[in-house]
């Protein structure tokens, strides 16, 4: 079994994030659980969050291989799984902004819009457009028809083993089509995106399962896509529990009083910590 923690230096982890890691160490067993830093978005990572991340996981107890894999290390990669889409014929750029978006949603002939695991589903707007085209300020999307179309009718499915999906899932057409649609694979601002460099990064770690909250479950079935374009693995899926504040709320990073930091400094234990996230 090998898995892997995988959080973005932008703040302090809180105890979601101890939970997740606490989770990915344990179903590893007596195999590997990988630290992976996401650290794309350079404007918001800080070196001074990727060594507390550091201080806090052995804090927690825990251990890793070395060297750590960072993801601002693998853009070179993620760019050539880019271009194998790209020559395929199943990309884009895309010049629309949220803005625009919303507003060609929100049109009287558009009817309700439909929110997928990336926000608002595309209008397909700049569907059309030649790779020929793009410029700095363009996105570049997957057209999901056809990526749909390439896979033929036998789509690939893949195995969950968390609480809420147990099971084999299978890929459905239509769903992707009209509750994902055509998913931006690279923010203009970054070169990839969080779709494209995990399903990458996995492949390359020889991930054999990836564990990661349930928020992210219904992105799964694009990764699976990737996965299967691409010619890489499909490994399994364990979505777990998330750790909510008082409102029902998943944390975020803002929640600095949750902080496994913020913990330590007040004199609690690795033990307490585990009590508070139910381990």
């Amino acid at each position: 079994m090998r898995t892997r923690f995988a959080p973005s230096p932008t703040g302090p982890l809180h105890l979601g994030h101890a939970f997740a890691a606490l989770t990915a160490f344990e179903r590893a067993g007596d195999g590997e659980m990988l630290l992976r830093i996401e650290d794309i978005d350079s404007a918001r990572s800080r070196p001074e969050w990727e060594a507390q991340i550091y201080d806090d996981l052995a804090w927690l107890g825990l251990d890793w291989p070395r060297p750590v894999l960072r993801q601002s290390d693998r853009l070179a990669a993620y760019r050539d799984a880019l271009d194998r889409l790209g020559a395929m014929g199943l990309t884009y750029p895309c010049r629309c902004r949220r803005a625009d978006i919303r507003a060609a949603l929100s049109a009287p002939q558009a009817g309700a819009p439909v929110i997928g695991p990336d926000g608002l589903v595309y209008p397909g707007t700049c569907r059309g457009r030649s790779l020929a085209e793009a410029g700095p300020e363009d996105a570049i999307r997957l057209d999901m028809a056809r990526a749909l179309d390439r896979l033929g009718p036998a789509l690939p499915a893949f195995t969950e083993t968390g609480p809420a999906h147990a099971g084999r899932h299978v890929l459905e057409a239509q769903a992707l089509i009209g509750t994902v649609g055509d998913v931006v694979l690279a923010r203009r601002d970054l070169g990839t995106s969080y779709h494209l460099a995990v399903v990458v990064d996995d492949a390359f770690q020889e991930i054999g399962e990836v564990t990661r909250g349930e928020d992210l479950f219904e992105a799964t079935p694009i990764h699976v896509l990737l996965q299967a374009l691409l010619g890489l693995p499909t490994p399994a899926y364990h979505h777990h529990r998330l750790i909510l504040d008082e409102t029902g709320r998943r944390l975020a990073k803002r929640d600095d009083a949750r902080a496994i930091a913020a913990y330590r400094a007040e004199g609690a234990s690795p033990a307490d910590i585990r009590r508070m996230v139910g381990l």
